[in-house]
């Protein structure tokens, strides 16, 4: 039997760049994955920083003070409760992990509750970068390289982000056609993309007498100068 993996697809939006200063999230936003793909389970909050939104979080994601003003904190259970309830102990999969697991642990540490150590990330630039030497690896690139229709992304949203890098995600790892195993449970690897196994012999052609017979008589019919009829013998 195949083993379950889940993991959790998982992006911020902060007041700032600075996790290590005053900057805050001011949105989470995470999706499901069972063996790579999106279940269609998601979980999105918005949280009141207790400070300023910055101008350029302002022109990216299009959150201001005011809509902020009265959500709850970080530090609220319906926030980080739930939050914790619905990553479990999955692993997270974030674009440039190091940004989002910065944010994420120090707000963690703040009301608390533990971190979530490096163990439990994967990080999507380092295999976009990985996979792809030299090309752009921003998620706005990786939409592009893999045919993921990002129309909807007028502003950056974390819930919006993470279905993005779900499927982003899927693509990296090889995509939805991954393996296929006729009857065998080995799988054959090359690199990141596993590759279908092949019949270790042609599938035989299955045509009854009287389909032969209809077949042959059909030929006939189209006179000696038919194509068919000059290559029957070959």
């Amino acid at each position: 039997m195949t083993e379950t993996v889940r993991e959790i697809a998982f992006d911020t939006e902060t007041t700032g760049l600075e996790w290590d200063k005053d900057d805050r999230i001011i949105e989470l936003g995470a999706v499901e994955l069972i063996n790579h793909v999106s279940t269609g389970r998601t979980f999105q909050t918005y949280i009141n920083p207790g400070r300023p939104v910055s101008e350029a979080t302002i022109r990216i994601t299009g959150i201001t003070d005011d809509d902020l003003k009265d959500k709850p904190g970080f530090h609220d259970p319906s926030i980080v409760d739930a939050f914790l309830d619905f990553i479990g102990d999955s692993t997270l999969v974030a674009h440039n992990a190091k940004f989002d697991r910065g944010f994420l642990n120090m707000e963690l540490e703040r009301c608390g509750r533990t971190p979530v150590p490096e163990d439990r990330w994967v990080d999507t630039v380092a295999i976009a970068r990985k996979r792809f030497p030299g090309a752009p690896a921003s998620l706005d690139a990786l939409c592009k390289r893999f045919d993921v229709n990002s129309d909807a992304r007028t502003y950056h949203g974390a819930l919006l982000d993470s279905q993005l890098l779900a499927e982003v995600y899927l693509e990296l790892l090889g995509g939805r056609a991954r393996a296929f195993d006729f009857g065998s449970n080995k799988q054959v690897h090359t690199g990141e993309r596993q590759v279908a196994i092949q019949r270790p012999e042609p599938r035989p052609v299955e045509i009854s007498a009287d389909e032969e017979t209809a077949h042959a008589e059909f030929v006939a019919s189209l006179g000696e100068k038919a194509l068919w009829a000059r290559y029957a013998s070959g």
